[in-house]
């Protein structure tokens, strides 16, 4: 090594890091194994029922579950790999060893934290990119071999399908791809210049048109007004039946690209999904930070003797962690629920317990 030259990170951080990563690793392939085993012991009736063959229920359906199961559990059980090394170091009197060789103890929290933003940084990817993808295929698997097709109950859907027209159907069936007591609003500076209904609408797949059943059009300009009506046309409302479905709306799997371009059509439509789309949107992108928050608490936690050992820190630790889990949880309820903003919903846990790392700092030895 040149003399005066600096590492960012020199050999011990590489041996601290690496103890991080492979417990994780472990940890985390353990906890997914078994959820693997129960999941599979609750749906085998139906995959044999299914004729599902076993290499598909290997690897179309559990291999694309797994990086959800990395993502869920990630922050719990990295917190965990997190206590479980500091603890080791502890017991063995290293960290004392470091800080009294000169270290600092933000010095000495470098490892760490390079560890949780390496973790961080694949949580980002698998939750914007990888897991919408393999979401995909999950639930073409799940279409196949395990649920039944899901039968649309949803009434008085409303959808604003451009600036000046809104959509009203009383009832949409999935399975038929109609819709009962169809409604279609024109504005004109806020007034109604024309309004489309029809008993039923149906939608083509081959035209991509939509054909109305029994339909009026009403005309209006001023005190003008004309009517007319028949039994068949068709019309394009710039909808697919999809966009009516909203219950079978799935949010995770799309990848980051596609929910900004879903929250911008859904703004514009003007449909109760756009909180919910926000709260995935802003979930994905700092819900990573989770990881170095409670990296700093497990560190501080961890790093001074204690007479109950690593099964005292294992124990507060995760307490801390499931009470993070528990405010996030509450958070994005009041947000769906009430009239929370989502980005602070999602915010909000991370600052409080960004406070409780400082203080945990604070009051850690140096």
């Amino acid at each position: 090594m040149k003399k005066g030259r600096t590492y960012f990170l020199n050999r011990l951080d590489w041996y601290i890091i690496g103890k991080i990563l492979a417990t994780f690793a472990i940890a985390i392939i353990l906890i997914i194994l078994i959820i693997i085993i129960i999941d599979l012991g609750q749906k085998i009736d139906d995959f044999i029922d299914h004729k599902a063959p076993i290499k598909a229920v290997i690897f179309d359906y559990y291999l694309y579950t797994a990086p959800y199961y990395v993502n869920t559990f990630g922050h719990l059980f990295f917190f965990i790999s997190v206590v479980f090394v500091t603890s080791r170091l502890t017991a063995r009197s290293e960290i004392i060893s470091i800080l009294s060789a000169g270290i600092s103890f933000g010095r000495m929290l470098r490892p760490f934290i390079f560890s949780a933003v390496v973790v961080g940084v694949f949580g980002l990817y698998l939750s914007n990119f990888l897991i919408p993808q393999f979401n995909v295929k999950k639930y073409e698997f799940e279409r196949l071999y395990y649920r039944n097709t899901y039968v649309n109950m949803q009434f008085n859907i409303h959808i604003q399908n451009a600036p000046n027209k809104q959509v009203y159907v009383q009832r949409f069936d999935n399975a038929t791809n109609s819709g009962v007591l169809f409604t279609q609003e024109t504005f004109n500076k806020n007034k109604v210049v024309e309004k489309i209904t029809a008993n039923i609408i149906r939608y083509d797949s081959v035209s991509k048109m939509w054909i109305m059943d029994d339909y009026s059009i009403r005309t209006i300009n001023g005190k003008n007004e004309k009517l007319a009506k028949g039994y068949n046309d068709t019309i394009d409302i710039h909808l697919t039946p999809k966009d009516f479905n909203m219950k079978l709306f799935k949010v995770d799997v799309l990848d980051f690209q596609q929910l900004n371009k879903t929250i911008t059509r859904e703004r514009m439509k003007g449909t109760n999904k756009v909180t919910d789309l926000l709260l995935e949107k802003y979930t994905r992108l700092l819900n990573p930070l989770a990881y170095i928050i409670l990296t700093l608490i497990g560190v501080s936690l961890s790093c001074k003797k204690k007479r109950g050992g690593m099964g005292l820190n294992l124990a507060s630790g995760i307490g801390l962690a499931f009470a993070l889990i528990l405010v996030m949880k509450i958070t994005a309820t009041s947000a769906t629920n009430g009239n929370m903003n989502p980005l602070l919903s999602v915010a909000l846990p991370l600052i409080l317990f960004s406070f409780v790392a400082g203080w945990l700092i604070i009051k850690a030895p140096k």
